[in-house]
């Protein structure tokens, strides 16, 4: 069911709001990158994310150039707060939200939402790796 989250990021110098679905599905990956910020996002789709302020203290990185993914972090506290790209076999426009960052969203629901495991550091993205209890 879709819910109405808000996010930010430690300093509270970037906060949005998002419909998202937790109980449809959080998503990990064990990409060299991901694994660093042991990642573990919800997917939700452009339209129904609000940055409510902050943009300009927002910096970003890309990683994996070429591949259409904005990583957006806070440039004060450096915390990763979502992913923006553009992936047609995923549907197209979406903005991927890092669960760690949302303000509101229940112990209950946190722990009852599915995680979908990503190996996308063999460029496997659409498979689990065969390991996760490292990450």
């Amino acid at each position: 069911m879709q819910k109405t989250y808000h996010g930010r990021c430690h300093c509270g110098a970037v906060q949005f709001a998002a419909e998202l679905d937790l109980a449809a599905g959080t998503s990990r990956c064990n990409c060299s990158y991901c694994r660093k910020l042991r990642s573990w996002s919800v997917r939700g789709t452009s339209e129904h994310f609000r940055l409510e302020s902050g943009a300009q203290d927002l910096a970003s990185y890309v990683f994996a150039k070429g591949a259409g993914l904005d990583h957006a972090f806070c440039r004060h506290c450096g915390v990763t707060l979502f992913v923006r790209g553009d992936i047609p076999e995923m549907g197209g426009a979406f903005v991927s939200i890092m669960v760690a960052v949302l303000e509101d969203a229940e112990e209950a629901e946190l722990i009852a939402a599915p995680v979908a495991w990503c190996d996308g550091l063999n460029n496997n993205w659409w498979n689990p790796p065969g390991e996760v209890r490292h990450l």
